[in-house]
């Protein structure tokens, strides 16, 4: 290609930080990668002379800049973290980082010229060229990154030995811990609210909280935590716990804790989960507080999840939510966010051969691939600056709640996961009006109740726009709200500590964008809008339960159970 061959000397004539990525290698690249297979490619390449010019002439008047700064001598200052350390001002250093993101701006630059038309392919390409960007950081290898080599003399080589120790460690485990297995122990220091498990079965235990108030709302809230990683996200240290604040609300609290899937359920379904799990979950928690209609909430995959469970209870006319929260829960996948990009009709067959018993085995997906897919998701703040810390540093990472949770990932039951690939994010089938669950068609539009639905605006994995498309599918009285950060720091924000904000407009819009140039910003955590808008459907104040459970369901054992401490 002409444009091609043009811009073979844009990088004049390598890049020093080892990607060596010219139009053509670009364009040879995507065409070998099974990703883009079935796509005109070549069309993707066709840049325009000029801008191409353009781009060539402002990199080179970048680099003629930084040549004269280090042939000068002058000191490097940088505002990216990795470079932040003053090691990283001499000269020799700082010229190959400043090269570096040089390089990388102007890749990513060019990556932005290219005329593709597929919205999911450009995310593919995008995705695959900044992980080879961050991995390709000077950073991350002990011959370039100063603070690093300075670490190995003043411990004289103890630091890379720790850092073997470190990777091994890791690669035992099949996952890069960013938090250290001894920091924390779930039921000492985490998940400690005082409770009962007052119900197991093979699929999730259902927990029962202590009052924590000398009055009580009448009606209960059961809580739904998705079945990737663990529960006590939502009951981390007390003073971000969810499920405390809750309490400390008046609210009756009841929580699902689902079971980290082994063999003896490799088998379990979509439909289990929902009819052993969700209406379980319900029916019980309706028999032990003798109430007929809850409050319920989920988060992430299990508001999708109790969505359906809803959707199949309204088929058969019964309408047990009073309210319903969803937190960061995707219905329609349309604008499913970065996970997407992994989802097409030939990973999902895969999977579905593989592990989804269509044709071959019961499987497990390991949560560990899901963890490390996540973190790679944002390689520079969740992979590479770990593996700096921990590998050439020999460092251990601080003890961070948060991210002891996230390395507690959980394995799923292949045909469930499978089930929900195909009808979620390739073909976006809950919203249809026409797909089957447990013996029903799910219609969304039968969903009427009082709706609290949460957003975040830095979510990369259910963007926020995707979490406000929920507004066209329920019929009853609803309120969105955004609230800052991503999809775990923006729901775990305590009101005493008084960080980010939220954003809020009563006036619904079809667009999500409209409706946020109308939101109304407020300070500090969207935990207090809910707690008011939920005490409007929580019933009237009574008397705390005296003892937790019930005849026909008795305390097995004490919060946080053991389902919660297993490991596939």
């Amino acid at each position: 290609m002409e444009n091609a061959t043009a811009f073979t000397s844009f990088f004049s004539p390598n890049l020093p930080f080892g990607v060596r990525l010219t139009l053509e290698q670009l364009h040879l690249w995507v065409r070998l990668n099974p990703w883009f297979q079935g796509n005109d490619t070549d069309a993707w390449f066709e840049v325009d002379s000029a801008v191409l010019e353009s781009l060539q002439a402002e990199y080179n008047g970048e680099w003629m800049q930084l040549s004269m700064q280090t042939l000068t001598q002058q000191p490097f200052t940088f505002s990216d973290k990795r470079f932040a350390g003053t090691a990283w001002s001499q000269p020799l250093f700082g010229s190959l980082a400043a090269l570096y993101l040089l390089n990388s701006r102007f890749l990513m630059r060019l990556l932005g010229a290219l005329p593709i038309e597929s919205g999911k392919m450009r995310q593919r390409l995008d995705y695959l060229v900044e992980q080879l960007v961050a991995a390709a950081a000077p950073s991350n290898y002990l011959n370039s990154n100063p603070e690093a080599l300075d670490r190995a003399v003043q411990t004289q080589g103890a630091s890379l030995f720790s850092g073997l120790l470190n990777l091994a460690s890791d690669m035992r485990e099949g996952k890069l811990r960013q938090c250290d297995s001894g920091a924390f122990e779930v039921g000492v220091n985490l998940a400690t609210t005082p409770g009962q498990v007052v119900y197991q079965n093979p699929l999730f235990q259902l927990i029962q909280y202590s009052p924590q108030t000398k009055k009580q709302h009448q009606r209960p809230l059961l809580i739904v935590p998705p079945m990737i990683n663990k529960f006590y996200i939502l009951d981390l240290q007390p003073e971000s716990s969810f499920v405390r604040h809750a309490l400390e609300q008046g609210h009756q609290v009841f929580l699902v804790s689902w079971r980290d899937a082994d063999a003896s359920i490799a088998d379990a379904s979509w439909d289990d989960y929902v009819e052993q799990g969700i209406l379980e979950a319900i029916k019980v928690t309706q028999r032990i507080s003798a109430l007929e209609q809850l409050n319920i909430l989920g988060y992430c995959v299990g508001g999708t999840l109790l969505s359906c469970g809803l959707a199949v209870l309204a088929a058969r006319g019964e309408k047990p939510a009073a309210s319903l929260t969803l937190l960061v829960s995707l219905l329609d996948y349309e604008d499913a966010g970065v996970l997407s990009i992994f989802i097409d009709e030939a990973t999902v067959s895969y999977r579905e051969r593989t592990i989804g018993g269509e044709g071959g085995p019961f499987g497990l997906f390991r949560g560990e691939d899901m963890g490390n897919t996540f973190s790679q998701l944002r390689p520079n703040e969740l992979w590479w600056n770990y593996s700096v810390e921990k590998y050439l540093k020999g460092q251990k990472p601080r003890p961070l709640d948060l991210l002891y949770w996230n390395n507690d990932s959980t394995n799923l039951p292949g045909p469930m996961y499978c089930w929900y690939l195909r009808h979620t994010y390739l073909q976006n089938d809950l919203k249809s009006g026409k797909l089957q669950c447990c013996g029903e068609v799910l219609d969304l539009g039968k969903l009427d109740m009082p709706t609290y639905l949460v957003g975040t605006r830095e979510d990369h994995i259910v963007p926020w726009a995707g979490a406000y498309a929920s507004t066209r599918l329920f019929k009853g009285p609803l309120r969105f709200v955004l609230g800052g950060s991503g999809h775990i720091a923006g729901i775990i924000n305590p009101p005493q500590k008084n960080k980010r904000g939220y954003w809020t407009n009563p006036e619904l819009q079809a667009d999500p964008d409209t409706w946020l140039a109308g939101a109304e910003e407020h300070p500090g955590s969207w935990w207090s809008n809910w707690a008011e808008w939920l005490s409007e459907y929580a019933g009237k104040s009574v008397a705390p339960v005296a003892s937790l459970g019930s005849e026909q369901y008795p305390p097995l054992e004490a919060a946080p159970g053991q389902y919660v401490k297993r490991r596939g």
